[in-house]
């Protein structure tokens, strides 16, 4: 027997969802989707995706493989392209060429949906209905069976630290409490591999810290993660590999010490605040091949006995050093370097 079911929904002008739900069920589709895939298959593997959107090229031949357990951190400037992989993973857009599959099942497909979680950027809730309520019609959408329900419902509120509100109305939540309900709706068929895009944007602290408990616990639990941020310390908190992609490629990928080792070497940097005129400052800096950034003087040396030449070359300039530091290159610096400083929107 074969259903359709969709869903299309709306709840207003500030809170809005809109949810398309097609699933195609066969009486034991549910059980024979997750046993037709492999054992030993990825969690994720994407081969050669690309995308364009009329002249504008999105994806252009994006690989990338993520393993059992793993979390791999997805970073990238604006309009880079990360958007544009990620929704092509979830099945919300058709690449032009290039397959994703997630634990060997082509995106999209009903085993596919059922390992896969997706927690958007975008806080997806009903307003006007509770917590439990909530966490209950996000599991129905997946015709998970009423024991399996309850069980999740659970497991989301425990993993969110929700229990105690699972009663309040939606839209009476903190903005942390909300973001963590979103993200428990995210894994509420419990899937085996999560995508997070940015799930810290606009959190205070305190929540910023439970929701990288949440993360962790996750981990070690074994479920393959792929974590999309601008913000870098998270990356290198979480992230067991960084991939970078910018103008649709991914240009680096690896662990954090290996890309800071591959671009960087054994190179150091040294920040230095002059007194003085700035385009006396700013000179002086580019004639030794730093580059003036918010009023400090960047240089990138080889070795700490090139420190001493420098400072004394300032001084005989006339430049009056009010402050001077040294730091080893980390994954922000990698960052930069690779794709540039320029602001984009």
């Amino acid at each position: 027997m074969l259903y359709k079911i969709e869903y299309s929904l709306n709840w207003g002008p500030v809170y809005s969802l809109q949810m398309r739900i097609l699933m195609t069920l066969t009486e034991t589709a549910i059980g024979t989707s997750s046993a037709s895939s492999s054992s030993s298959a990825l969690p994720l593997r994407v081969d050669m995706l690309a995308k364009r959107f009329g002249q504008t090229v999105a994806l252009d031949g994006v690989s990338l493989e993520v393993r059992a357990g793993e979390c791999i951190g997805l970073l990238g400037p604006n309009g880079a392209g990360k958007s544009t992989l990620i929704r092509s993973i979830v099945g919300r857009v058709v690449p032009d060429s290039g397959t994703v599959e997630v634990f060997g099942l082509p995106a999209g497909s009903m085993g596919a949906r059922m390992a896969l979680g997706w927690i958007p950027q975008e806080i997806a809730l009903y307003p006007r209905i509770t917590v439990r309520e909530n966490l209950s019609a996000f599991g129905r959408y997946f015709a998970l069976p009423r024991t399996k329900l309850k069980e999740s419902v659970a497991w989301c509120l425990n993993w969110a630290a929700l229990e105690d509100r699972s009663g309040e109305i939606a839209k009476n939540l903190s903005g942390g409490m909300k973001r963590r309900l979103n993200m428990a709706a995210g894994l509420i068929q419990r899937p085996r591999i999560v995508l997070m895009d940015e799930p810290t944007v606009g959190v205070d602290p305190q929540s910023r810290n439970r929701i990288f408990e949440m993360i962790e616990s996750l981990r070690a639990e074994g479920t393959a993660i792929v974590y999309t941020t601008h913000y870098m310390e998270e990356a290198e908190r979480l992230c067991d590999r960084i991939a970078i992609i910018d103008h649709g490629q991914v240009i680096a990928r690896g662990t954090k010490e290996s890309l800071v080792r591959d671009v960087f070497g054994q190179r150091s940097q040294v920040l230095a605040r002059f007194s003085g005129a700035a385009a006396g400052i700013a000179a002086w800096t580019e004639a030794h091949g730093g580059r003036l950034v918010d009023s400090t003087a960047e240089f990138t040396i080889e070795q700490s006995s090139q420190i001493g030449p420098l400072l004394d070359s300032a001084a005989n300039t006339g430049l009056v050093l009010e402050d001077v530091s040294i730091r080893r290159p980390n994954l922000e610096s990698v960052f930069l370097h690779l794709t540039g400083r320029e602001l984009r929107d």
